[in-house]
């Protein structure tokens, strides 16, 4: 489910959960495990298994799961981003295809993001549901101001415009992604680890503050209306359209 070898000291980790990587509870659940697998790596390196990084959250398992899965699902997506977006050495995300919803999510979560093609963008809006807190935090935390455009939007955009507003860092051919994702990881390693890891938690600090504000109350509400018939049905009709196109 996720694949892990080492370059030089640095952890290469490969999504790797079907065709497009979509998350479900067990790939979520692994993200932390597999990252307190890899503590001693001097960087992490993620990327996705053939064709896309993650096309994000398997609809279908929400709906077939029912409230039940969804009280389980929430908790485990904001744990797997918080355990990226808090890990204490560099992460560089090698985004090799698409990156929707959750993936793009998880990508947001890493220090540096390179694309190599496809598109990256929130799509939750557009299948009917809201975010918790800890995914758009750290999606502000990278984006900014754009953020407002990127949810209420619910669109996806190609790596060039992703390097407009600053969701990704640079656009790189397939072929060279993940040579150039090593290559960034290592640069960073150049500062000591102390000091990068203390420099990182000091950038984040915003971003934590606001989930510690606003999750206790934002959260339940959030699984409330995941859980609710009529978002399942509108579930349903949205990936009943995903397979007509």
């Amino acid at each position: 489910m996720i694949e892990t070898a080492d370059h030089g000291g640095i952890a290469v980790l490969t999504l790797a959960n079907g065709p497009v990587n979509t998350l479900d509870l067990e790939l979520l659940t692994a993200v932390p495990e597999v990252l307190e697998s890899v503590a001693g790596a001097r960087a992490v390196v993620l990327t996705g298994a053939g064709r896309a990084f993650s096309a994000g959250v398997d609809l279908k398992r929400i709906v077939d799961g029912g409230s039940e899965y969804v009280e389980r699902f929430l908790p485990a997506l904001s744990s797997a981003a918080l355990a990226l977006f808090g890990h204490p050495k560099p992460v560089v995300a090698a985004v090799n295809g698409h990156a929707l919803a959750g993936g793009c999510v998880l990508a947001a979560a890493c220090d540096v993001r390179l694309m190599s093609g496809g598109t990256i963008g929130l799509t939750e809006l557009a299948a009917g549901v809201p975010f918790p807190t800890v995914p758009l935090e750290i999606m502000r935390h990278a984006v900014g101001p754009a953020l407002d455009t990127m949810v209420l939007g619910a669109g996806r955009l190609p790596a060039g415009r992703a390097v407009e507003i600053g969701l990704v860092h640079e656009v790189v051919e397939p072929d060279r992604l993940l040579a150039e994702a090593l290559r960034h990881a290592e640069g960073l390693c150049a500062v000591p680890s102390e000091v990068y890891a203390f420099s990182k938690r000091q950038l984040h600090t915003p971003a934590l503050e606001r989930v510690r504000d606003f999750q206790a109350a934002d959260d339940p509400e959030v699984v409330r209306m995941w859980s609710s018939e009529h978002t399942m049905a509108t579930l349903r009709g949205y990936l009943a359209s995903l397979r007509r196109a």
